[in-house]
């Protein structure tokens, strides 16, 4: 059934409102007016009448304080605009089926289902697919672009810290001979590694893509003994030799792009998006963490060394973690536990200390 013009014949018509009506056919706005009999009747002045019977009457999306109407069996682009509220009220009486086919009732429920399907087909990619891919295209990353990558996080570094690496010539040579020893140890002789101490109070230590390393003389000041410092570079060459560094660009740039196409770039979503990347990411930094720790206790191991005092300076660093309600969120597992597996690989020391009394002495001085 198409609109039904009904001619000229006025008898039977009451007018009972105004409205706007758009024929579809032509951007024309036309003022009409209303009658409410066994179906909605509307006219232009002396043309004729057009029918629309309740049942196919529906609601489309319109500007706050208008009720945008169409019909079913009108032409697809025909509208109606009723701007006075008691008129729409009286209309909306009348049509029961008015939101069947709009955003309500079912349509709702369709909206809110497709649009957790989403969600949870992100929740998987991030957790399952970004890890996957990560693990994949890093080996395929050309060392060219890694260690150009590696030098824009030395620069930044740099700036932020104003430059100040620790150059020492005395410190600087015992901390040279302790990364080649762990790095002979390791058995990644052939890693052109460039290693610094920059001056931060805050204990530290990172590697960087392009095979760098930097360790911060805050860490320095905590460490006891050369073994604890050796364990730390032995954990951050576990890093450069699965190509952490490279891996986690790849899997937190991913990530980061499908939480915020999850959430959506709105204002005061920052936090929510960090968070829920925290919560994602957690445990593939944690595995990434326990697999560099594996590696630094192998080091340690055929150094003749033992891994434990790694752990400790680890624990004295950052201290029982276990009450932590917020320690879910961190990247690294918990430092007791760390610590409590380090011991668990502890060993009698086989070999002579890595550095001597002055050289380890110098190297705590490497930033004086």
């Amino acid at each position: 059934m198409k609109d039904n013009e009904t001619g000229n014949n006025s008898a039977s018509f009451e007018p009972s409102g105004e409205a706007i009506y758009f024929d579809g056919k032509s951007s024309r706005r036309r003022g009409v007016t209303l009658g409410f009999t066994d179906r909605l009747e509307f006219r232009e002045s002396t043309e004729a009448r057009i029918e629309w019977p309740y049942t196919d009457v529906r609601r489309v999306d319109g500007p706050f304080g208008i009720l945008r109407l169409s019909c079913l069996t009108a032409p697809a682009l025909a509208r109606l605009e009723i701007r006075d509220a008691a008129v729409a009220a009286k209309l909306i009486s009348r049509c029961a089926q008015l939101d069947d086919d709009g955003p309500g009732r079912h349509g709702v429920a369709t909206i809110v289902g497709w649009s957790v399907a989403a969600a949870v087909s992100i929740v998987a990619v991030i957790l399952f697919g970004v890890p996957l891919a990560a693990d994949r295209l890093a080996p395929l990353v050309p060392q060219a672009l890694e260690r150009r990558l590696g030098n824009v996080a030395r620069a930044q570094l740099k700036t932020l810290f104003d430059g100040q690496n620790c150059n020492e010539s005395v410190g600087r040579a015992a901390f040279v001979k302790l990364v080649k020893a762990v790095r002979r140890s390791a058995r990644l002789s052939d890693l052109e590694i460039w290693a610094e101490v920059f001056s931060s109070a805050i204990p530290n230590a990172f590697a960087l893509p392009g095979d760098i390393i930097y360790l911060s003389n805050g860490l320095l000041a905590k460490a006891e003994n050369p073994d604890e410092i050796a364990g730390i570079l032995a954990h951050e060459l576990g890093h450069l030799k699965h190509r952490d560094a490279m891996r986690d660009l790849i899997y937190n740039g991913g990530v980061s792009f499908l939480v915020g196409s999850l959430f959506g770039d709105i204002t005061g979503s920052g936090a929510l998006i960090f968070a829920s990347r925290s919560l994602v990411t957690a445990s593939y930094s944690r595995e990434v963490e326990q697999n560099a720790d594996t590696f630094a206790i192998e080091t340690m191991h055929r150094l003749g060394r033992s891994p434990k005092p790694m752990g400790e300076l680890m624990f004295r660093v950052t201290g029982n973690e276990s009450d932590d309600g917020l320690s879910i969120l961190s990247s690294h597992p918990l430092t007791e536990d760390r610590l409590a597996r380090m011991g668990s690989e502890d060993r009698r020391p086989t070999r002579p200390p890595l550095l001597s009394a002055t050289e380890w002495a110098a190297l705590k001085a490497i930033c004086k």
